[in-house]
């Protein structure tokens, strides 16, 4: 069953009361998508690796961008049979996916000694916080990654929410 978390409050009544919130939204935004999230990354074999070996992402897209010494790899659950093969169709098709990940690599910053790495959130300031990954049983997705070395600043039932199955 998908993971949800359980926040005891009626959403729907509460909504109007939302300093801020816009309840009538735009017709024009209708056909927005959340398409991606940009993580700037150090070293891409690193990341391609948890990305796709641990989380079972697929690269939906790579861009390499010589004169500016960067690359940008799509990440997302597709299936591979619908990645397109022709690279234009995969281009367009690639960026009317939802919820996908961008790598952004700048060039070097793997072997650079003096770069001390990007901000991830977790020290002061605080900033960026997680993705959420929608897991069949988030026990045993986090056993998995423990076999596989990943390493948790935080589980997800550590923090102060409580998470629940449907």
């Amino acid at each position: 069953f998908p993971l949800i978390l359980h926040i005891s409050v009626d959403f729907m009544a509460a909504e109007a009361e939302i300093p801020g919130l816009c309840v009538d939204l735009d017709p024009s935004t209708q056909e927005f998508i959340m398409q991606q999230t940009m993580l700037r990354v150090k070293d891409p074999k690193v990341s391609l690796d948890f990305y796709s070996r641990i989380l079972g992402m697929r690269l939906l897209k790579k861009l390499d961008f010589p004169s500016m010494k960067f690359s940008l790899y799509f990440m997302g659950y597709e299936k591979a049979e619908e990645i397109p093969k022709d690279e234009t169709e995969r281009s367009l098709w690639c960026f009317t996916r939802r919820g996908t990940i961008e790598l952004t690599h700048n060039w070097g910053m793997e072997s650079d000694p003096d770069f001390k790495g990007y901000h991830n959130g977790n020290s002061d300031p605080k900033g960026f916080g997680h993705i959420g990954i929608t897991v069949p049983d988030v026990d045993k997705a986090c056993d998995r990654f423990e076999r596989l070395g990943v390493k948790f600043v935080k589980r997800p039932n550590d923090g102060k929410l409580t998470l629940h199955t449907l």
